[in-house]
């Protein structure tokens, strides 16, 4: 299989033209997806009934208004003639018949008609159904964004991404006018406005090709597309014209509010001092702190906004200096520069489910996932091991996931079993670890047991230990040797020196500072750099260590 390119014609049409005719309508009522606990609207069923047409769809049809529904995709069409490739190319999957990808609009072309598919389908094409006066009339308004639900109905990890790549989505329509339809209604073309932009050639530049910024802007101009769209060619031009800009610069907050999430545990809300320039990311991820006692410290971040960070700090037992400044020394008012945040572990969209294993405070890093979660209606596990029911931070988060969270109290004597948990995941399932050494070494220790691979859990830890061995580091550039203390990482130890190294959650779980080894031996540790990483030299100064001395490509 490769990518499709973009076509070099446009086919010509007499308008009005019949286009063809409906074979089949289908539809259907919200239910729950295979093994999981979400429902959807994808299982239609044909019907032979005459249905009225509304302006959010055909009666008797119900949608998952997180992905699909509403005005911009009140009706859905897809080409028959494409499962016929997808069960050739995919012999291992199930289900590749007409209605597979939950398509309310069959249609085949009559005798010299054009087949209605990607390549002969315009965005903005106005089609008639049937008799006008009687039928509705619809307009083109998107193509498919496909989803990991596709990947669950077919039974196939990561097949959503090959829908755009083969230009095989479908697409949408939004109703210009109410009315019916039925089986044996023709399609008639009325109108189209945008003959050189069929649903193929649009995917081209949406997802294939995203570095074209005169076709962006083309598109960005079109007015039928729906706000998907409308939305998205703005943030790629954005993108584009950013992509080369120096990483932005550390911003002042202060402090506005601190509160006890427990006995060892408070969070803190910062407030953007200037509210002109709004953080470039927000969601999960790391925020770095300057303190005010010469400490650079990287936390998870609860929630921000784009003015707004909230944290939360448990007092590390023995504190490093961070934790304990935050805790007996920060004030109201006070005043701290703060870095971008940076994204760690991303939102896995492919993933049929979503397991999160954690611990204590490690819980931090996932609670901004569990929120968008939450309002994208994904599938997912929580299971949040903790020292006692008090010593839960950000309760009111936790008890929002219901049902889905299950609390392991040692107190009680209570313990997460790993291995039971991993055995018995839904399949297709993406798994995310944060806590102690010893949660993540057990996770590792299940994973190798029960050979999973290395994609499918991401690890973060919240602490990190990065002392250890002097060692020297020698920077290939320069020629400069540089001592590394047993108390100080490579990392700290570069940036005393005057070199700006990027990094981000500095516990070795994101690989943002790493650096290559030339020549040397290395004490690994941290999660993000894989075995085959390690031996192409890779190293994270944040807490791996050098062996005697090394040699760094700096």
């Amino acid at each position: 299989m490769g990518f499709i390119s973009s076509p070099t014609t446009t086919p010509k049409f007499t308008l009005p033209h019949k286009t063809g005719t409906i074979i089949q309508l289908r539809t259907s009522r919200m239910k729950q997806m295979r093994a999981l606990a979400i429902t959807t609207g994808i299982y239609k069923i044909p019907t032979t009934a005459i249905l009225w047409c509304s302006s959010t769809g055909l009666q008797d049809d119900e949608h998952d208004l997180t992905f699909h529904g509403g005005f911009d995709k009140a009706v859905h069409q897809y080409f028959p003639g494409h499962y016929p490739e997808w069960r050739s190319e995919f012999p291992e999957g199930s289900g590749f018949e007409e209605g597979g990808f939950g398509e309310n609009i069959v249609c085949m072309p009559g005798e010299g008609q054009w087949k209605m598919n990607e390549n002969t389908v315009c965005i903005g094409d106005i089609y008639q159904i049937g008799e006008e006066g009687r039928g509705a009339i619809l307009q083109v308004s998107l193509p498919r964004q496909p989803c990991f639900k596709l990947n669950h109905r077919f039974r196939i990890k990561g097949f959503a991404p090959h829908t755009w790549k083969l230009s095989r989505t479908g697409w949408y329509y939004r109703v210009l006018k109410e009315g019916w339809m039925q089986v044996g209604d023709s399609m008639t073309l009325s109108q189209r406005p945008h003959p050189t932009w069929p649903i193929e050639r649009i995917q081209e530049y949406l997802h294939r090709n995203k570095t074209d910024p005169e076709k962006l802007r083309e598109l960005e101009k079109i007015e039928e597309f729906g706000d998907e769209c409308k939305g998205a060619f703005p943030r790629m031009i954005a993108n584009l014209t950013t992509k080369n800009k120096e990483p932005e610069a550390w911003r002042d907050f202060r402090c506005t509010q601190m509160n006890n999430e427990s006995a060892r545990i408070k969070s803190f809300v910062f407030q953007a001092t200037e509210t002109d320039g709004p953080i470039n990311k927000n969601g999960p991820g790391f925020v770095s702190l300057k303190l005010p006692n010469g400490l650079r410290r990287s936390y998870s971040v609860v929630s921000s906004t784009s003015n707004t960070i909230t944290l939360g700090v448990a007092l590390a037992e023995p504190s490093r200096g961070g934790s304990k400044w935050l805790h007996q020394e920060l004030k109201l008012g006070d005043v701290i520069s703060m870095s971008k945040i940076t994204g760690v572990a991303e939102i896995n969209g492919q993933a049929s489910n979503h397991v999160f294993i954690v611990g204590g405070i490690g819980v931090t890093a996932f609670l901004e996932h569990v929120n968008i979660y939450n309002q994208i209606n994904f599938n997912y596990d929580f299971h949040y091991a903790v020292r006692s029911k008090d010593d839960i931070p950000f309760r009111e988060k936790i008890e929002g996931m219901g049902e889905r969270v299950t609390i392991y109290d040692s107190a009680k004597g209570e313990r997460m079993d790993v291995e039971r948990i991993l055995r018995n995941r839904l399949w297709n399932s993406q798994v995310y670890v944060c806590g102690p050494d010893k949660l993540i070494e057990e996770v590792q220790s299940c994973q190798r047991e029960l050979r999973m691979k290395q994609e499918e859990i991401h690890y973060e830890a919240f602490q990190a230990d990065g002392t250890g061995d002097a060692f020297e580091a020698e920077l290939k550039k320069s020629g400069k040797i540089l001592e590394v203390d047993g108390q100080k990482t490579l990392l700290e130890t570069m940036r005393e020196a005057g070199y700006d190294i990027d990094s981000s959650c500095e516990t070795g779980s994101c690989g943002t500072c790493r650096v290559e080894v030339c020549s040397g031996n290395v004490e690994h540790r941290g999660t993000s750099l894989t075995e085959d990483d390690k031996k192409d030299g890779g190293m994270l100064p944040c807490v791996s260590r050098g062996v005697g001395r090394l040699v760094i490509d700096w």
